[in-house]
């Protein structure tokens, strides 16, 4: 008896010993998943920041301002759409209060636009692939940041060719057997799985990429696609194997994968890739993006597709100084709020059908202020929020006053797209951009359909590889296209504006991603000798 109560007691310090190591373990990311309310500043905390951060968006500091102001603007915005609503010809509204716009015509090109293009095309250099990679690494540097996490000098030789060879073959989806197999001398497999696995992480990627970014953004030929102001944000999926955490079917898609979600600057440039799965809804990573962004281009404005309409994105977004621009499919479907209740319009009237809670926003303007501050301070993201407002709980009294700023947003900027065409055409536009992007991407991935691994870790990291290929590619573009240009330009070439916003970086008829092959027709094989086979009886 004695023996066998021993024999528990040392079980039972077994299990608590086991249980003791189990409560030091750290698992990285775990923090996103957690009570964004325990890692909020308290307000006391915040009150020291509120004058300064009110005063670098614009917004008044105290709630009673905050709600005149915005009281002033849906009241003037609305009286500006009644106003014009006569002379707005791509406007009517039918009987049952639903509005209708016109479909907008594609501008006519002028008549000298496609030569134009064919002849900068035709004087842009062909460059190898890898030969990009090294142009941009020379000038950008972006390796350096690569290394052993002991911040140690790499024991490797010649380790910036490795890490270049690295990145084409992580990219471009080859995989470390085929880099090796095609660049036979230069690297090995197990060299090329030490880099990817010791030398090189997400951080680094997003540093190399920070410094691409910042390259691109000192050529004057950019600002003709974008000032650097805007960002787009849209999704596109990509096929994993079967059997890992991340990967779902998507319905839309009909595949199995997940999405990778970017961000893009209006002038083209990667800024910032989140891979998340398919059954997230995109709209919760919407702003993480610009948080993320660390480069010299700091976007204020930001497009998306029809995800981006939710009211509490609209509410956030204007709490953190970020105009939202969404592409709505279905925007004659939602609601436009009145400033009040007893506010009337000759025109436009049978559009309104809400009253904005002006009481509950007051109420909860220093909880939503809270949150914004521990935003920008670094305490949280945007996503770990919107997960929780995402829910659309009735007793969430957070999310009623997030969602009533946002139904003020959203109808300040219904109210625009109805009345400008401009706004329209712009919108229409930029997000044209990220699907150009997403096509770029898959040409990026001429090695395969799908990405390979199971490791949520690494399936990031091959979509932080895609973009330091992307991004190099518009730098080495955008060299080529400036030094092309200014030839023309000597040579006589009148060159205009439309016709420079009319480029793309995006351009792949010059590069040669498989390489420069060749033939050697001094060497044959031997004549044709069939021998006879014998085989056992």
């Amino acid at each position: 008896m004695a023996f066998f109560a021993h024999r528990v007691g040392q079980f039972w310090m077994q299990k608590v010993g086991q249980f003791s190591m189990l409560i030091d373990t750290y698992v990285e990311g775990c923090e996103s998943y957690g009570d964004p309310r325990s890692q909020l500043l308290s307000w006391e905390g915040c009150q020291p920041r509120l004058q300064d951060y009110c005063s670098q968006v614009g917004l008044p500091c105290c709630p009673e301002d905050f709600i005149a102001t915005l009281q002033e603007q849906l009241a003037e915005a609305t009286r500006q759409a009644d106003a014009h609503f006569p002379d707005n010809s791509e406007l009517s509204i039918d009987g049952n209060g639903v509005p209708h716009l016109k479909r907008l015509k594609k501008p006519l090109k002028p008549h000298d636009l496609a030569a134009f293009q064919a002849e900068v095309k035709a004087r842009m250099p062909h460059r190898h692939l890898l030969d990009i990679l090294k142009h941009t690494n020379h000038w950008a540097n972006y390796t350096r940041h690569f290394g052993p996490p002991s911040g140690s000098q790499p024991k490797l030789s010649d380790p910036i060719a490795r890490y270049l060879f690295a990145i084409f073959g992580n990219g471009c989806l080859l995989g470390d057997s085929q880099m090796a197999r095609h660049a036979p001398g230069s690297v090995d497999r197990q060299t090329l799985r030490r880099i990817n696995a010791q030398h090189i992480n997400i951080d680094k990627l997003e540093a190399a990429l920070r410094d691409l970014i910042n390259e691109y953004k000192r050529f004057s030929l950019t600002e003709f696609w974008g000032q650097g102001q805007a960002a787009i944000a849209d999704g596109t999926h990509m096929a994993l194997v079967e059997n890992n955490l991340l990967g779902e079917h998507h319905i839309r898609y009909g595949g199995y994968g997940g999405i990778a979600y970017h961000h893009i600057s209006d002038n083209y440039i990667a800024l910032f890739c989140n891979f998340i799965a398919c059954g997230v809804w995109e709209g919760v990573y919407i702003l993480d993006g610009l948080w993320q962004n660390t480069s010299d281009l700091q976007p204020d404005t930001l497009h998306a597709d029809t995800h981006g309409q939710s009211e509490p994105i609209f509410g956030l977004a204007h709490l953190l100084g970020i105009k939202l621009f969404p592409r709505m499919r279905n925007w004659n479907d939602v609601t436009f709020y009145r400033p009040h209740k007893q506010a009337r319009y000759q025109h436009i009237d049978a559009l309104f059908n809400g009253d904005i809670d002006w009481k509950l926003i007051e109420t909860h303007w220093a909880d939503m202020m809270q949150i914004v501050l521990s935003i920008q301070a670094g305490k949280i993201l945007p996503s770990m929020l919107l997960r929780k407002l995402g829910t659309k709980s009735r007793k969430n009294k957070l999310y009623r006053a997030f969602r009533e700023l946002g139904r003020v947003e959203r109808t300040l900027f219904l109210l625009r797209y109805i009345s400008e065409t401009s706004f329209r055409f712009s919108i229409r536009a930029e997000t044209t951009k990220v699907e150009s992007f997403h096509s770029f991407l898959d040409w990026i991935a001429f090695g395969g359909t799908t990405i390979k691994t199971g490791d949520p870790v690494e399936q990031s990291k091959r979509m932080k590889y895609m973009d330091v290929i992307a991004n190099a590619i518009m730098l080495q573009n955008v060299v080529d296209l400036t030094d092309v240009l200014h030839e023309m330009r000597t040579e006589g070439f009148e060159i205009t504006a439309e016709q420079l916003r009319s480029l793309s970086p995006y351009m792949r008829e010059n590069i040669l991603r498989f390489g420069k092959w060749s033939i050697d027709m001094d060497e044959m094989p031997d004549p044709l000798r069939p021998k006879p086979l014998s085989v056992a009886v």
